[in-house]
């Protein structure tokens, strides 16, 4: 096995969120599906943006949310994502070599302009997006470092890389290396919708020991196993025989292991206000904990905490250091 540079690696959508406060009526009004992601084009994301107002602009994307969060932690973390050379690409590359993440995909030199997320969150805290992907269409097989894939104790996928067909190759290509190395390939379902779209590829990458952890949350697990009833999607995690950590929002996380179950409640918060991110910060403290071979319980529970940082602001990057933030917390220490 090669020695081991990174903690995580994560490979997926390189993308700037441009974030904006909206009410049910203007979701209404723009015919969109709340809590929902869809895909627009340019001429879409262009329009939608004009009709925002107010607009917060911060670096994104779901697995680049999750090494950031993870570089918070301590651990050593690096990306693979696609922008092209623009402004909002230097932002991005600039936003994650800042937060300690090791970012070395090189970026397009023409074509589609840096993806963006326009995501419209209303009172409540959900967040709709409304995500132009760009550049990020453009990652290919040729951005994959096969010494740094190999060299990594667990590749992170985010289950968005399906939607563009060369990504997905780059996907299946990275797992491939990671294996072959004697490394675990993580994935995260990313979106509900997402999951409906490619719901039998994804169970296939589970089933075929392409994917050793799973990252979802509810309402995902719900659509990847087509059922409504949690135990009996539980019951298919344990026969697929999958390491999985499932978010419930409000009511915690569960982790399946086998016969084993870990059940946790939320870290406790004052205020919520945008919950974009929040998978994305539960899964980069669990692999925090999981790279430094702690307890299953302990591992889900420093995920919590770092998703109940993330949805007491907006943007989806931490604005605290996560480890001095674990260090104090009453939460961890209850454990």
């Amino acid at each position: 096995m090669p020695n081991q540079r990174f903690d995580v690696l994560g490979l997926g959508n390189a993308i700037v969120d441009v974030i904006a406060p909206v009410d049910d009526d203007f979701l209404a009004k723009a015919q969109l599906r709340k809590g929902a992601m869809q895909l627009v084009d340019e001429a879409q994301a262009l329009a939608l943006y004009d009709a925002m107002g107010a607009t917060m602009i911060v670096s994104g994307g779901s697995a680049a949310n999750t090494i950031a969060g993870l570089a918070s932690f301590g651990a050593k973390g690096a990306f693979v994502g696609k922008v092209r050379a623009d402004e909002a690409g230097n932002a991005f590359a600039h936003d994650i070599k800042a937060a300690g993440v090791h970012f070395s995909t090189a970026p397009a030199l023409d074509g589609p302009a840096t993806a963006r997320c326009l995501v419209l969150v209303t009172p409540d805290g959900q967040r709709t997006m409304n995500t132009f992907l760009g550049a990020c269409q453009n990652l290919t097989i040729e951005d994959i470092d096969a010494d740094m894939v190999a060299s990594s104790q667990i590749l992170y996928l985010e289950g968005y890389l399906w939607d563009p067909p060369a990504a997905k190759k780059a996907f299946v290509e990275a797992a491939r290396i990671a294996h072959g190395a004697g490394r675990q390939v993580a994935l995260t379902l990313s979106d509900v919708f997402c999951v409906d779209r490619h719901q039998q590829e994804f169970l296939r990458l589970i089933r075929d020991g392409i994917v050793d952890i799973l990252f979802a949350n509810e309402s995902e697990l719900h659509a990847l196993y087509q059922t409504s009833d949690f135990n009996a999607a539980v019951d298919a995690l344990r026969q697929d025989k999958i390491l999985a950590a499932i978010t419930r929002s409000e009511k915690g996380a569960v982790v399946v292991k086998g016969l084993e179950t870990y059940e946790v409640g939320a870290a406790p918060i004052e205020n919520l206000v945008d919950t974009t991110g929040a998978g994305d910060l539960f899964a980069a403290g669990f692999l925090t904990a999981y790279t430094r071979a702690q307890p299953l319980e302990r591992c889900a529970r420093l995920g919590a905490l770092a998703a109940s940082e993330i949805i007491q602001h907006f943007g989806a990057r931490p604005e605290v250091e996560l480890a001095r933030l674990a260090e104090q917390s009453d939460y961890l220490r209850a454990f």
